[in-house]
């Protein structure tokens, strides 16, 4: 037992997180570890991360990153280089390399892969074969919904992801709950495969402990406006300024400033919205007296539990969030490329945890403003059980010391 309890206290855990665009893979993986070194005494996670912006987030000791070289996704589905002047297919290959040495290197006891099986354009498919040779425990993290089925099907039969599944992976944790949505519904899988996976719930969040409030936000009531990391999220800004736009002009024009005027908002535009759409919301956002605005704050989680409600997007790490601080919550999801938000939106609002908007919807702009005025009045999550959904920390931290004990 005391043996099983010092290879536990010594454990070594290698994230990988692509992070070619976005926060979502970045901002999960940290909140695993954060959670793993807090639960036991002298574990060590490294994080493997694309993400161009890591640095600007605050890790706790004995977590560490290693950023890989960038990459950015072009429209057409292509990628290309993020910082370096060369071609993808060179970057590719250092990231690769950066990976599989860095894994060689540390040794981890656990590989723990967030969403892409063999990692971006298979980066990782070496890595994860000298890990199974080392007897290191690979594992793959997944999100509580993917894509569409189809969608996913056909992508992953591209990518060859499931023989990768059935011969390079141990363990695959979802991260949510059955009783929301199933993942890989509708997924041709192996009953092998099958076996292998865990949900153990959706990931709850803590207020960081050095984070804080200015005066503003202390001292009224707000609603936060978030889009994430912002790069898909103007149609939602566009269409929360333009409610507040109209509703003032509405109150102009019934000679009754004030009177039902929507609440203060404090609009995130996130840190990958273009130069151009960022200047653009801040000219018209200056003009409106109810609205501040910021491009980021890396300490969101505060900004979320002291908000009145929220208006978001309903990525997988805003949605946790909420139910995490128990917010009123209007979401409105993205469809394209993926339909990833809008599953979740729409199991959600079933469920009496949020309301939804579409943005096939986002020309109506009255729409918007009954939604915002009505927030308050909405249920909060936790009538609807939320928090009996937010076990999956919890459960990592569990199945880490399970794995570990069993490598004994």
């Amino acid at each position: 037992m005391a043996q099983q309890l010092d290879r536990l206290q010594n454990a070594k855990i290698l994230m990988y997180s692509h992070d070619s665009f976005g926060l979502g893979h970045l901002r999960r993986c940290r909140a695993i570890a954060h959670s793993l070194v807090d639960a036991y005494k002298g574990i060590s996670v490294l994080i493997l991360s694309g993400s161009p912006i890591i640095g600007q987030f605050d890790f706790k000791a004995r977590v560490d990153f290693i950023c890989i070289p960038g990459v950015v996704k072009l429209r057409n589905g292509d990628y290309t280089s993020l910082g370096l002047h060369v071609e993808i297919n060179q970057t590719l290959a250092i990231r690769a390399s950066i990976i599989q040495h860095t894994a060689e290197i540390y040794s981890p006891d656990i590989f723990l892969v967030d969403k892409e099986p063999l990692g971006l354009r298979g980066e990782v498919a070496q890595t994860l074969k000298l890990m199974k040779l080392r007897g290191t425990t690979n594992v793959l993290g997944l999100r509580d919904i993917m894509d569409d089925a189809e969608a996913l099907q056909a992508e992953w039969d591209r990518k060859q992801v499931v023989p990768a599944l059935d011969k390079l992976y141990d363990e695959i944790w979802v991260y949510g709950s059955k009783s929301i949505v199933n993942p890989i519904q509708g997924i041709e899988l192996p009953e092998s495969t099958r076996k292998k996976m865990r949900y153990l719930g959706y990931l709850r969040r803590q207020l960081p402990e050095n984070g804080y409030l200015s005066g503003d936000y202390q001292s009224k009531p707000y609603l936060l406006i978030t889009t994430g990391g912002g790069g898909d999220g103007e149609l939602m800004v566009d269409w929360v300024i333009r409610a507040y736009e109209k509703d003032r002009k509405n109150e102009a024009e019934a000679n009754k400033p004030g009177e039902n005027e929507l609440l203060s908002g404090l609009i995130i535009l996130g840190p990958f919205m273009s130069k151009l759409a960022q200047r653009g919301f801040r000219a018209r956002i200056r003009k409106i007296p109810q609205l501040q605005v910021k491009t980021f704050d890396s300490s969101i989680e505060i900004l979320m539990s002291n908000a009145i409600g929220v208006v978001a997007m309903g990525g997988y790490n805003t949605f946790c969030e909420i139910l995490s601080f128990d917010k009123r919550a209007i979401l409105v999801p993205r469809e394209t490329p993926r339909m990833e938000q809008r599953i979740r939106a729409d199991h959600a609002s079933n469920q009496g945890l949020i309301s939804m908007l579409k943005c096939g919807e986002s020309e109506n702009t009255q729409l918007m403003i009954d939604a915002l005025k009505s927030l308050p009045d909405q249920p909060l999550p936790s009538s609807f059980g939320a928090g009996e959904l937010l076990n999956g920390l919890e459960n990592v931290n569990q199945r880490v010391a399970e794995l570990i004990k069993q490598a004994d």
